[in-house]
């Protein structure tokens, strides 16, 4: 422009060649001049006194080489243009940039920021807010000129005073434009931080933050993602409860995930060990909310999520690669196959783990082959041994490779291989009963005993129950521990199938209430005394009365007894006192009768008072029941609101 202005100069009074780069370069030198001038309080506009004296309107003085028309000349070229009484830089950017080359840096500053930490100098600052352009500029010519560490520097003032008074606004609007325009923010980092403990810190104390750092600050910083998303790991932590208005730092994490996916993956994988809690989102903290936004948006890479999950050895890693094992089975089961040629052992022993939870969901013929090719890959492998009962169950779960691999398969199985799991083994119970059965007797006996049961009675179909039921019967003999696993099943298929459970618990649960170890029959009772809901209910009952038809032990009918509470009160009168009936019949079993009732009576909330109520109610039908001492106790009981 300078230029152009010399041009029109030099035609009005015939210059030509040099002369006229001579004359360009004053012009040059004017409008520096012009930018110096409109440096002072105001709006940064020259005055009419002060433009015709840069640039004259007549004959120019000799230092700018003579001539006339100046004025005309940068008013012609839209340099300058008439603004009220006085004349602007028509470019506002490149007034705010030819000012901040000639700005006192440190003098504004202080006028605009640090005065407000002396005393006595509280008077409204004579620079309006929209004047800020040249305070930018001369900090990002500051990096320019003397690097960067001197800007970091200034910066690191700025997030100070920012820190000391919350209400500044050219501190957070001087930080918040010179951060955003540099161009590599990283040698910035430690201010950026520095800023994220101050915002947190705010959000501590209940006090509002800077909308110059909204969650849109740090998206647009010119940063590398590691460093972007480790400075929103910090930031989350800054997010408002729910129901607050505004964008949050979360969200933002989520857009960074959608729109760079493998990029993103890995660095919030790497917030798994951060269990700080978060304002924004009750019960989550930075690791869970990490965990649910990889699920979340699992499907924009899955591929690039499995291989990001699998080099973590984190907890929370695994759980969502079972989770995706059931959810996206394909990505998994592609994943499974590249791992079986990994050189790399770990990634062998990650192909044989969530193959197997894969299989269990794989879809098409397309992921089972993926997991047949990857099981015959690490079954070639002498060096991978140990990986080979693991194979060897992908195979057998597979109706299409079963019969070639099943004898193989159970022996691993039979002998404990903590690699074959019961589940692959009990894929093949319809099919192979017997030499299936035979395996789980032998795995019954084994450490894993308790897992081996839950999985064989999940597996049970209506025709093998009776069988199933005797082997079961015939495992808690021998490892007595496994009764829980048997009544938790009975439970929570009870709970989950009620009526539909039919075909399979009941001559399951009866073939072990009729012929099973006195732990089996105890542990079961505790679960059939629950009323349950819905369509369990009648089945639960069933159960409950075949097991009162037949039990004489008292350990068993104490059982029922102490888990008694839970039913109904109609149902509980008429239980109790058919148990007060059976146990009675022996001195040992009226002992434990009465120390049930007193127990229950101790910590059940409202038993003493039901109890006491039945005796009074039917005197004689309870007098052969309940002893004198009993009574007592519990008529005592009945009068404490809180039981001792």
């Amino acid at each position: 422009m300078c230029l152009r202005v010399a041009v029109r100069l030099a035609t009005q009074n015939g210059l030509r060649g040099t002369a006229v780069r001579r004359l360009a370069a004053k012009v040059s030198g004017q409008v520096h001049e012009a930018a110096r001038r409109s440096l002072g309080p105001g709006q940064g506009e020259l005055d009419r006194e002060s433009f015709e004296a840069v640039f004259p309107w007549g004959q120019a003085p000799a230092r700018l080489g003579g001539g006339t028309g100046w004025a005309s000349a940068v008013l012609a070229e839209g340099l300058l243009v008439p603004a009220g009484p006085g004349y602007r830089f028509a470019h506002e950017e490149l007034a705010d940039w030819i000012q901040g080359a000639h700005l006192d840096l440190d003098a504004a500053l202080r006028a605009l920021v640090h005065h407000r930490r002396a005393p006595h100098t509280a008077h409204p600052l004579p620079v309006p807010h929209h004047r800020i352009g040249p305070v930018v500029e001369a900090l990002l010519l500051l990096a320019r000129q003397y690097g960067t560490g001197h800007l970091a520097l200034r910066l690191e003032e700025l997030v100070l005073t920012l820190d000391d008074e919350p209400y500044s606004w050219w501190a957070a609007r001087l930080t918040a434009e010179v951060l955003v325009r540099v161009p590599d923010a990283t040698p910035y980092t430690p201010v950026l931080r520095l800023l994220a403990g101050v915002l947190r810190a705010r959000r501590e104390e209940g006090l509002p933050l800077p909308g110059e750092f909204a969650p849109g600050f740090w998206a647009g910083l010119a940063l590398p993602q590691a460093d972007r998303l480790d400075l929103l790991r910090r930031l989350v932590l800054a997010d408002g409860p729910p129901g607050e208005p505004g964008p949050r730092h979360l969200d933002t994490v989520a857009a960074l995930l959608a729109a760079d996916p493998t990029a993103v993956q890995p660095l919030l994988v790497g917030w798994f060990d951060d269990e700080r809690p978060l304002s924004a989102a009750p019960h989550a903290t930075v690791a869970t909310a990490a965990q649910a936004l990889l699920h979340t948006h699992r499907h924009r890479a899955p591929d690039a999520l499995v291989e990001a999950l699998a080099d973590s050895s984190h907890r929370r890693a695994d759980e969502l690669l079972t989770a995706l094992a059931e959810e996206e089975p394909a990505a998994v089961c592609r994943a499974v196959d590249r791992w079986a040629h990994d050189p790399r052992p770990s990634r062998r022993a990650a192909a044989t783990t969530y193959g197997l939870r894969a299989a269990e969901h794989a879809r098409t013929d397309d992921d089972r082959a993926l997991l047949r090719r990857a099981a015959r890959t690490l079954l070639a492998r002498p060096d991978d041994g140990i990986l080979h009962g693991a194979a060897l169950a992908l195979l057998v779960r597979d109706p299409a490779t079963r019969e070639e691999h099943l004898a193989r398969a159970l022996g691993h199985f039979a002998a404990g291989d903590p690699y074959v799991p019961p589940s692959a083994v009990a894929a093949a119970l319809a099919t192979h009963p017997e030499p299936v059965l035979d395996a789980f007797r032998a795995r019954l006996r084994g450490p894993d005993a308790g897992e081996t049961l839950r999985r064989l009675a999940d597996a049970t179909l209506p025709g093998l129950a009776g069988r199933v039921a005797a082997l079961i019967g015939d495992a808690v003999a021998e490892r007595p521990e496994t009764a829980g696993h048997l009544a938790a099943y009975t439970d929570r298929r009870l709970a989950a199938q009620g009526a539909a459970a039919r075909a399979v618990l009941l001559p399951l649960v009866t073939g072990v209430l009729t012929e099973g170890p006195e732990p089996a029959r105890a542990a079961l009772a505790g679960v059939l005394a629950a009323p349950g809901t819905g369509p369990c209910a009648p089945l639960r009952r069933e159960l409950r009365a075949f097991l009162l038809d037949r039990e004489r032990d008292p350990a068993v009918l104490d059982a029922l007894l102490r888990a008694a509470p839970g039913c109904a009160d109609d149902d509980l009168r008429g239980l109790v006192h058919r148990l007060g009936l059976l146990m009675t019949r022996t001195p040992a079993g009226a002992v434990r009768f009465d120390r049930g009732l007193v127990d229950l009576s101790r910590h059940a909330p409202g038993f003493a008072v039901r109890v006491t109520g039945w005796l009074a109610d039917a005197p004689q039908e309870w007098a052969a029941l309940v002893g004198p001492s009993a009574r007592r106790t519990i008529e005592n009981l009945a009068g404490v609101r809180v039981p001792a």
